[in-house]
């Protein structure tokens, strides 16, 4: 059964750090495009950044250039997000998704076809 599980959210003072991990079983993440997404309430699930199997390509929103990094080690297969000076505003749960892709990523929900639980990180004093 493939899954992904997402880990590591949590609750952090503005300006800290947070790393989620997302973790597949049931199959390998190789050849797999992975994108992080985002959900606060009463909004919808937005794109927050994507890389592509190979990790040649990365994408992130414009609300979090600069601040979050995403990578992979397909060897552990699990791929991180690196959340640095947080704000209020990036409070959501966190999912990752995942599509069958060897060349490209995307940042729209609707393009992948795995999804895992979600993981809520709360920014706040």
């Amino acid at each position: 059964q493939l899954q992904l599980v997402e880990s590591w959210g949590g609750l952090v003072q503005p300006g800290g750090s947070l790393r989620l991990s997302c973790a597949a079983s049931g199959f390998t993440l190789d050849y797999y495009a992975i994108g992080w997404f985002r959900q606060a309430p009463g909004k919808e699930r937005e794109g927050v950044s994507c890389i592509s199997s190979s990790a040649r390509r990365t994408n992130y929103a414009d609300s979090v250039k600069g601040r979050f990094t995403i990578s992979r080690d397909n060897a552990k297969n699990t791929v991180y997000l690196q959340m640095n000076s947080l704000k209020p505003e990036d409070t959501a749960i966190y999912y990752c998704a995942a599509r069958f892709s060897r060349t490209v990523a995307a940042l729209a929900p609707a393009w992948y076809d795995y999804w895992g639980q979600g993981a809520q990180v709360t920014v706040s004093s």
